[in-house]
């Protein structure tokens, strides 16, 4: 007999802070289903206010309690502009998953801090909410990141080959699948981070589409260098990153030296994550049969064919080939980490944050 629906809705905001992502999920079949996703851009406002909150500021426990606010109404306003689109109404979902917009990880210093009043979004939706998802694996001294090497093992795990689920929002993941079910993973550094704020400042466009103004430019040799120098990129894993490190700051210190045409530090950044990217998965997953892209960098064009490039016997694809669309990846990802929650099974990997264990990741706020 049919099983009824089982719905949970995953919630996004990335490090790239373009948008809020919303998956509706179905987890009444053998396999959990994307039945439907929204998506909804970042108000101006809004976003240069988190933008000023990565960084200390004046008054920022204030103005990150507002924030929090304003993304709770905003969550609030991407459920039901989804579940208008699907049909359904509040009482038909078991719970939301919600990441939350990342302002600190510090997980070095014992803390990752994710705004969203949770609260606020369960009252305003009438639906269980469950968030706080990274907490509690680096209270078991983990990374709390990646989250979501478990999430492809369960919907990836099924190629019957080696591979690496490369996820490139702002910051860069991947997530090693081996043939024998081992998986590992970790973050590689920026993946849009810095080309999205570089392409801001000198185009006035929010990122640069599938790499085209990255493709006009030529790699600056030095500069490129210079940057692999970062002693993040040789530590091994587990480790994760965010714009903690990788900020204006950053890439300015490495631009101080000289000066570079605006579009040859966008191709070399470009490069950056590319090369990154393949120096982990050469390090890390040489068996890997294929890369699977996901995040907006796997709009990429020109990333994908540098990737392609420097990762010449691996093929590079989108998680469609894999049957998910690569733009609802993480919000997907989000929506089964409540599932996980709501049935208080474990979510982290703890071979992939350092965790001292298995741990049920999450708190929730009921309706």
């Amino acid at each position: 007999m049919t099983q009824p629906p089982k719905y949970y809705i995953g919630l996004m905001t990335g490090t790239s802070l373009d948008g809020v992502d919303a998956a509706l999920v179905d987890f009444s079949g053998d396999k959990p289903h994307l039945a439907a996703s929204f998506s909804l851009p970042l108000p101006g406002p809004l976003r240069a206010q988190l933008m000023q909150l990565q960084s200390p500021s004046p008054d920022e426990l204030h103005l990150s309690h507002l924030a929090g606010n304003a993304l709770a109404d905003l969550y609030a306003e991407a459920v039901a502009r989804l579940l208008v689109d699907a049909g359904l109404n509040a009482g038909q979902i078991c719970a939301i998953g919600n990441h939350g917009q990342t302002v600190r990880h510090r997980p070095e210093l014992g803390y990752t801090v994710q705004l969203g009043n949770n609260a606020r979004l369960a009252e305003l939706t009438g639906i269980n909410v469950i968030g706080d998802f990274r907490s509690r694996d680096v209270a078991a001294g983990g990374q709390g990141a990646p989250l979501v090497p478990a999430f492809h093992q369960a919907i990836f795990g099924h190629t019957g080959e080696p591979c690496v689920v490369a996820n490139i929002g702002g910051i860069a993941n991947i997530t090693i699948l081996a043939a024998d079910g081992t998986v590992t993973g970790f973050d590689t550094g920026p993946g849009n981070v810095l080309m999205d704020l570089w392409t801001l400042q000198h185009k006035g466009e929010h990122f640069d589409a599938g790499g085209a103004w990255a493709a006009q430019g030529n790699l600056q040799a030095d500069l490129l260098q210079a940057m692999l120098s970062e002693p993040y990129f040789a530590l091994l894993p587990p480790k994760s990153t965010g714009r903690d490190l990788f900020h204006g700051e950053w890439l300015q210190k490495h631009l101080s030296s000289a000066r570079h045409e605006p579009v040859d530090v966008q191709a070399t950044l470009n490069t950056l994550t590319a090369r990154t990217l393949a120096d982990a998965i050469r390090q890390h997953a040489p068996q890997a049969k294929a890369v699977y892209l996901c995040g907006g960098g796997a709009h990429n064009a020109h990333l994908q064919t540098q990737l392609q490039q420097w990762l010449p016997t691996q093929q590079i694809k989108t998680t469609a080939a894999l049957g998910v669309d690569p733009d609802w990846v993480e919000a997907y990802a989000f929506a089964w980490l409540a599932w996980r929650c709501d049935h208080r099974q474990p979510a982290n990997l703890p071979g992939v944050t350092g965790a001292h264990g298995a741990r049920i990741l999450g708190a929730i706020w009921p309706a």
